[in-house]
């Protein structure tokens, strides 16, 4: 499998990029988020109940791992799909936090498989935007692992949310300081931190894009996400949504990597429930450099055939 990856250093952001036989923009590179594959993971420890899940994240993570596949084998799998680069998630992790033994072990696994880890998305650590100054410090410190992780792995960034409860201006507020903070700390570490369109507040493009201005800082920037754009959520769907394509224009001039969500494809390979050449439009128009990273959602098409799907889409988009 090595040999059918390609190494490619790509301008100024020195890129480790990606060569299939349909030939990309020389600086994009086409990565693999794991959540991709959360299902073959998780397996039926993902039964709707999610306050359990929450628990059990907490008190034995590793009993979560009921599926199919295992984490461990992430960096094999991902070369398998012919991509050099992936995104992890913390949650797969929960228990390595700590684990540097273990960390050894799975970077030797990435070398073995011709990848590299390009960002480490991190989820379940509180609330970067707490409106409690202690509680916010705790979540700040409690990303300091995962940045540690991302610098050994030799990972740009780790993603966090931008979470809180209050007024969308006092959340806005405290998310900033929550993320100078953090920023502060990433930068000694050389690590930068990205928010993505996560729901709440953050799905709405103009606030995250506040949320930038405030914090202002290099190494602090977005990681926008083609299809997170609900900012309220009711028992039978989105009750508000942002407009997306009007999000990821906002979110552009500061993003260090974009998440590119799937859902359902139609017959002619395209992405049914949005307009996906429109927004890649978007995205090199803002003379983006960097990871699109593959992030199937769907529940028509396995993960497995949905993963493909996109790339093939990614791929015919960036010729």
């Amino acid at each position: 499998m090595k040999k059918i990856i390609l190494s490619l250093f790509l301008g100024t952001a020195t890129l480790v990029g990606c060569k299939s036989e349909t030939e990309q923009k020389p600086d994009l590179n086409i990565s693999l988020a794991q959540w991709s594959l959360h299902k073959s993971f998780f397996g039926n420890a993902l039964n709707g109940d999610w306050a359990a899940f929450g628990r059990l994240l907490k008190e034995n993570p590793d009993s979560l791992l009921q599926g199919k596949l295992h984490p461990d084998d992430f960096p094999k799998i991902a070369a398998g799909y012919g991509v050099n680069t992936i995104e992890l998630v913390n949650t797969f992790y929960f228990s390595k936090a700590k684990d540097m033994a273990y960390w050894e072990g799975f970077k030797k696994k990435c070398d073995d498989a011709g990848v590299k880890v390009g960002l480490i998305m991190c989820d379940a650590l509180g609330d970067l935007g707490n409106a409690d100054s202690v509680e916010r410090q705790k979540a700040v410190e409690n990303h300091y692992d995962w940045v540690k992780i991302a610098k050994y792995l030799g990972a740009a960034t780790i993603r966090v949310n931008a979470a809180g409860t209050g007024t969308a201006e006092e959340v806005a507020k405290n998310a900033a300081d929550g993320l100078k903070k953090l920023g502060e700390f990433a930068a000694k570490e050389g690590i930068n931190v990205v928010v993505e369109n996560h729901g709440g507040y953050s799905s709405d493009g103009s606030w995250l894009a506040g949320v930038m201005k405030t914090v202002n800082m290099e190494n602090v920037g977005t990681l926008p996400d083609f299809g997170n754009f609900c900012i309220e959520r009711g028992p039978d769907g989105c009750l508000k949504e942002y407009d997306r394509y009007k999000g990821i224009a906002e979110l552009m001039p500061y993003a260090k990597g974009v998440s590119a969500k799937t859902h359902v494809f139609g017959k002619d390979g395209n992405e049914s429930e949005m307009d996906y050449a429109r927004i890649m439009k978007i995205v090199t128009d803002a003379g983006f450099k960097g990871n699109i990273g593959i992030e199937f959602e769907g529940t028509e098409l396995s993960e497995d055939e949905g993963i493909k799907a996109t790339k093939a889409l990614i791929e015919k988009l960036l010729k």
